[in-house]
Order: structure tokens, then sequence, then C-alpha cells
């Protein structure tokens, strides 16, 4: 491959990556289908291709359709919570990254519940919504018609009713200092500071990939909560080092014992209260945002 096809395919890498990302919830999947995408791009005679983004987009979409069908054979026999894995955001690896639309198609709220479409119907809603393409143009991606296209949107906006949370700057600004607060009461022990925080039908979920010793059935309801947040900050103030950072478009929690990443909690935030918990502590889960941390720090 001349240098001159490296150099467009490196042009639409990031564009890829977050395509993928908000197709599959995963980022190492994601990196997979943008290598089998490069792969692809490698076997094509230079020239040939007479626009580059639309041949991309449409590979790694239909890489991402046959990858979401084992997938999801996958995510039924998991061992407790599935949830996506976190990222590092605002970052360019992951773009784009600068519109509403496309900030919350990376949220955790989005993530979790495009669970619930089929693959078409999150092929569709994340070209259309993350991407800005038309109606037409995602048709000739998919390979659908495009009133089906047009219905396919309608329904998955139908179904993900209520995950607009598109943040302002201000509202940045105030959830980070909500959640440095909740880390405050959290280590404190303080339960009454916590309860206040957070929302009375407030739910909690936990993701360690199936590993002893990570609660794997959801909490619900304030005192719960905070009694299980307390109790986990209790066990590991002494040797964990806490840092609030955005993730998935959100203030959260990232842990880390020894230098290693051992967990980010991510808070869903409406008005002034924390309405949802949710933990990944997967190791596996958390190997792409510790490089993202790790290549920021240097």
């Amino acid at each position: 491959m001349s240098s001159e096809s490296v150099e467009v395919f490196e042009q639409y890498r990031a564009r890829l990556l977050g395509l993928a990302y908000r197709m599959l919830g995963s980022a190492a999947e994601a990196e997979d289908i943008v290598q089998e995408a490069y792969l692809r791009w490698q076997s094509t005679e230079p020239g040939s291709v007479e626009a580059p983004s639309a041949w991309l987009a449409k590979v790694a979409t239909n890489l991402c359709l046959n990858q979401l069908d084992s997938a999801r054979n996958r995510r039924e026999r998991y061992v407790g919570t599935w949830l996506p894995e976190p990222v590092l955001t605002p970052d360019s690896d992951l773009g784009p990254l600068e519109t509403a639309e496309q900030r919350d198609t990376v949220s955790f709220a989005f993530l979790v519940l495009a669970e619930r479409l089929s693959p078409t119907e999150r092929a569709v809603f994340v070209l259309r919504e993350a991407f800005g393409y038309s109606h037409r143009e995602v048709a000739e991606l998919i390979g659908l018609s495009e009133p089906n296209c047009r219905q396919l949107h309608r329904r998955a906006r139908k179904r993900l009713a209520g995950t607009e949370l598109s943040r302002s700057p201000t509202d940045l600004l105030d959830h980070r200092a909500l959640v440095e607060r909740f880390l405050t009461a959290a280590q404190d022990g303080d339960l009454v500071g916590l309860e206040l925080m957070l929302a009375t039908d407030v739910s909690s979920v936990t993701d360690g990939g199936g590993r002893p010793g990570v609660a794997r059935r959801p909490l619900q309801g304030a005192a719960k909560v905070a009694r299980y947040l307390a109790a986990t900050a209790s066990r590991s103030v002494a040797d964990v080092q806490t840092r609030v950072r955005e993730v998935n478009g959100v203030p959260a929690l990232l842990a880390w014992s020894d230098s290693v990443l051992v967990g980010v909690l991510v808070p869903e935030i409406m008005g002034r209260s924390v309405t949802a918990v949710r933990i990944v502590a997967d190791p596996d889960k958390l190997r792409f945002l510790g490089t993202q941390v790790a290549r920021l720090s240097r």
C-alpha cells in the first residue's frame, strides 16, 4: 500500500473508531473493527475508491452489524450486569464529539439502552444522529431502502426516548462539583450526606466481568446505594487514589491502586441528584481508558 493510501485511511481512523464504539459499546472490539477495515482498505487498488469516507463507513458499519449478532449471544450469557467500556471524553480518538447529539451517543445512558435495539436500528440511529448522514446516505451504507431506514430511525428514537443528556459547560462544572462532594461523603462514610445527593429511586450496577468480590446484582434505593458506596470506599480508601475526569461525556470517578486503574464510577445526574451509578471494575474493560490516561499524562 502506498504512503498516500495509508495517509488517506489515517484521516478517517478516529471517525471509524467513534462509529464502531457507538455501535458496539466496546473500545477493544471497536479497535478490532478499525483494524479489519484497514486490512480491507489495503486490498483495494490505489485510486479505485472514489469516496473513501463513505466506503470505509460502509465497511465498518457492516463489520459492526456482524459483530453485534455474535455479541448479543455472548451478553445473554454474561455473568452479572453488562456495562459498556468507559472512555475518556473529549478525546479525538473517538470523534466526532462536537455536537450535543454526538456526545449523547457516547453516554452510558445511550450505550446501555442501545442494547435494546436491533443491530440495524442501532446502525441507522448512530449514522443519522452521531454522524449526520441523510436517510438516503444511511440507506446506501446499510443496503436498505430509504423508507425502511426512516422507519427504523423512528422506531429507535421511540425506544431511546429520554436519553437526551446533553450537558452545557455550566452543567458539567456543576456536576463535577457534585461528584467531588459525592466522593468526599463516600470516603468519610457520611451516609446522610450521600443520601441527600442520591435520587430516591437511584440504582447502582457494577460490572466486574464475573470476578469474585464484585457485586453482581443491581441495588435500588438511596439508603441501600449509599451504604454500599460508603462500605466500598471505606475498604479501599487506604491504598486507592481517586480522580475526577470526564468519562463518556460526564464527570466520573477513576480509582487507581499502585498505578493500575481498578475502577470507574460513572454517575448519571439529573438536576442536582445522582439518578444512577454505574461502576466498571472489569480489568479488561478498563484497559483502553487506562491507555488514554497514560497517553495524556505523557
